[in-house]
Order: structure tokens, then C-alpha cells, then sequence
């Protein structure tokens, strides 16, 4: 399994690295300013400066493998852009490859009928608005998403969508137009569990849409962007805003989560590394007991460790990446639950060793630890916690022996190449 890049993608990766160096990092205070002086839901203005500015350097709507859209690039070497993005809170959003938008333009590329691609797509590809997803309830356990409760019911030409849903990634953005909102559409119980669920296109402005609070994370609203309580009362959307059919729900999450997880575990990877060249510096800058504190207790042994994890995992998520090119989401199945499981672990692991080294100031607004704490937390939840993800690993792993007649365990694998 060989990781080399094409000369075009290496490019790119240069180009996104001195662009980071340039005008991302040097601004990420300032957009924290902006953010806290105009009232936090806002858009702050140095954000759309440096759009603008990626735009103009041709480093824009970089995902999208296999689509007309997207740069060209492949999983595998998105991958590498992706880690440099997320060394940074804003970056994403700067190169238009932020989440959930990421997905939900996969989505439309993907499934979308033209019309629907004309409306939604085509802005989304700009930049000019942004997207939510509305899947986890909260009123059920939605690590089971056949447990969804909103429905959605044909009446006429239009569908009449009731519900509640939480966590609903982008909701909180004044740019936010647009949610893909998947819930039950076949009203039989008894029909197949995977079939009874759809995805809809529903517009941010409809009537109906309430607000009941914007969710936080360890005390972090995450604005602008935020994550939405929204309540869904008799709200009418056309006939035409349904995605792909009827019943076709989890087919469409199935082709969304895939790639989705891979930019999630590359930005975390990324996150990683900023926090162990954090921690690097804090222990060779700071003095206790006549050393820096690099070379006091097990710190030494910490800042190895993470090293060597850090790059576990880095390893781990190129090889989902490249299988994902070369045999499919549906082989690479069990590879990109494990990394959705090890790495947000690994990097949550790093982050927490990193607010240690820096002591106080680790746990404060001072320095970006705690925040990227919350996050990396949080991505243990996010997309599905990770025992579920284990639990389709470990059937992955059974199903490849089986019990013959004689009761002995016999080996059934067969090989992926």
C-alpha cells in the first residue's frame, strides 16, 4: 500500500499549508474578536475576507472526489488537505470544506435532482449560504437511527413534517438556508426497519421551524456555526424536496457518513498535531525545579507516546482512505469504523496530556486546549458513539469464521484486495 501523492495533489497540499501560515493562523484571534463583538451569531467579517482570498488562490471546494465540483483529488489525497485544515478551527469553512456543508453537498451531487441541485448545490459550491443536518432526536436513543421519531406524512403535493431534533450542526448560522432533515415516512411498523426512513429538503425560513435552544458543548455555544434544538411543527415543504424516493434514508446516510468520516478523523489528526506542537513548546519554554518540564516525571514518555499514536492513527485513516478509492465504502466498511473509534480516542488522549502540561492555563480561554478538548470529546458521540462502531467491527471480525457440522469453528474470510 503505497501513499505517494500525484504532483497535483502535493501541490495543493503545498499550496494549503503556506496559505494556513499566511493568512489562517495569523487571523484566528481576530476572528474570535469579531465573533464576541458582533454579538456571537454573526458572520464575522475577517472569515469572508479570507474566502475571498481562497478562492482567488483556487483553493476552494477541494472534497468531492469523483464529481465534476471537486478538485479532482481522491480520497487519499484529500485526506492529507483535510489534516492541514484541521489544525485550525476556521480553515475548513475558509476552503469551503466544512461540515456538515461537505456532506450535504455530497449529498446533492450524489442524489439530488437538477432542480434541486440548481436551488441548494450550486450556492453551496459558492459559498453563498450555508446547510444543517437534522438527524439525533432527543427523545430516543439515536445511537439506533431506526429509533427517529419525526415524521413526515404526503398530503397532497406537499410533505408535512413533525418532530424534534437536537444537535442540528449549522442551525445556529444567520448563512444557514437550508436542512437535509431525515425522518419516518412509511407509517407501517411493520415494514423492513431500514426502509421506513427518508432524507427531505427543508428550507431554514419555512413556517413552522421553531428554535427551542442552541445546544452547548462543555459550555461552548460553538458560534456562530452552532448546534440547533429545532422543533418541527406541521411544517409543508413540496413534494419535490424529497431526496431520491421514499424509504431511501439510510442509503443516502450510508453514502454521506463514509467520506464524511474521513475528513472528521484527518481534521482530528490535524488538531493533534497542533496540540503536540503545543505541548512541545509549553515543556521546553517552562521551568520547575530546575528543568523544563518537558524532562520532568513521565513527560518525556508522554510526548513519545503521543508521537507514536498520533501516527497510528494517521496510518490507520490513509488506509480507509485508500481502500475507499480502490474497493469501495461498502469493503472498506470495517476500516472506517475503526478509525471513527481510535482516532478522536488517540487525539482526545493528546489534547488532555497537552492541558496538562500547560497546568492552568490548559483548562482557560488562554490557549485552545480546552476548546479542542470539547470537540474531540464530543466526535466520540458524533456520527455514531463508538460502540456502535465496535459493534460492526467485532461482526465484521466473527463473520469471518463460521461453526461446521461438527461443531468445530472453521475460517470463512474472504480476502479484500
Amino acid at each position: 500500500m503505497i501513499f505517494e501523492l500525484r504532483k497535483e495533489a502535493r501541490d495543493l497540499l503545498n499550496r494549503v499549508k503556506d496559505f494556513m501560515e499566511k493568512e489562517i493562523f495569523p487571523n484566528e484571534q481576530t476572528y474570535s474578536n469579531q465573533v464576541e463583538e458582533g454579538g456571537r451569531w454573526c458572520v464575522p467579517p475577517v472569515l469572508e475576507e479570507l474566502k475571498t482570498k481562497a478562492k482567488e488562490a483556487k483553493l476552494w471546494n477541494l472534497f468531492l472526489p469523483e464529481s465534476e465540483y471537486g478538485a479532482g483529488l481522491t480520497n487519499l489525497e484529500y485526506a492529507h488537505l483535510a489534516e492541514q485544515m484541521g489544525r485550525s478551527g476556521i480553515a475548513s469553512e475558509v476552503f469551503n470544506c466544512s461540515a456538515p456543508d461537505t456532506g450535504n453537498m455530497e449529498v446533492l451531487v450524489r442524489y439530488g435532482s437538477e432542480a434541486q441541485k440548481d436551488e441548494w448545490l450550486r450556492p453551496l459550491l459558492n459559498g453563498e449560504i450555508r446547510s444543517a443536518f437534522g438527524m439525533t432526536e432527543p427523545g430516543v436513543a439515536s445511537s439506533d437511527a431506526t429509533n427517529m421519531a419525526a415524521t413526515a406524512v404526503l398530503d397532497g403535493d406537499e410533505y408535512v413534517i413533525n418532530g424534534e431534533k437536537w444537535w442540528t450542526s449549522g442551525a445556529g448560522d444567520p448563512r444557514c438556508k437550508i436542512i437535509i432533515f431525515m425522518c419516518v415516512t412509511d407509517q407501517d411498523p411493520d415494514a423492513p426497519r431500514h426502509k421506513r426512513h427518508s432524507m427531505i429538503l427543508v428550507p431554514t425560513d419555512t413556517k413552522g421551524i421553531e428554535t427551542r435552544k442552541m445546544m452547548h458543548v462543555f459550555g461552548y455555544d460553538d458560534a456562530p456555526h452552532g448546534h440547533a434544538h429545532l422543533k418541527f411543527d406541521n411544517v409543508r415543504v413540496p413534494k419535490s424536496n424529497m431526496l431520491l424516493g421514499e424509504g431511501r434514508g439510510f442509503e443516502i446516510a450510508q453514502g454521506r457518513l463514509g467520506p464524511g468520516r474521513i475528513h472528521h478523523c484527518m481534521r482530528a489528526i490535524g488538531l493533534g498535531e497542533r496540540a503536540l506542537e503545543l505541548m512541545c513548546k509549553r515543556g521546553l519554554s517552562r521551568v520547575a525545579f530546575g528543568k523544563p518540564i518537558a524532562h520532568l516525571g513521565g513527560n518525556v514518555d508522554v510526548i513519545a507516546n503521543s508521537r507514536i499514536e498520533l501516527n497510528m492513527a494517521r496510518l490507520l485513516t490513509l488506509q480507509a482512505a485508500h481502500m475507499m478509492d480502490t474497493v469501495g465504502n461498502k469493503v472498506a466498511a470495517s476500516e472506517i469504523a475503526q478509525i471513527k473509534v481510535i482516532v478522536p480516542n488517540i487525539v482526545c488522549d493528546i489534547v488532555d496530556r497537552a492541558i496538562q502540561m500547560h497546568g492552568g492555563a490548559g483548562v482557560s480561554q488562554v490557549f485552545p486546549l480546552a476548546k479542542m478538548y470539547a470537540g474531540m470529546r464530543t466526535l466520540r458521540l458524533a456520527d455514531g458513539p463508538d460502540e456502535v462502531h465496535r459493534r460492526a467491527i467485532a461482526r465484521y471480525e466473527l463473520g469471518k469464521y463460521s461453526i461446521n457440522a461438527s461443531g468445530e469453528v472453521e475460517s470463512s474470510e474472504v480476502s479484500r484486495s
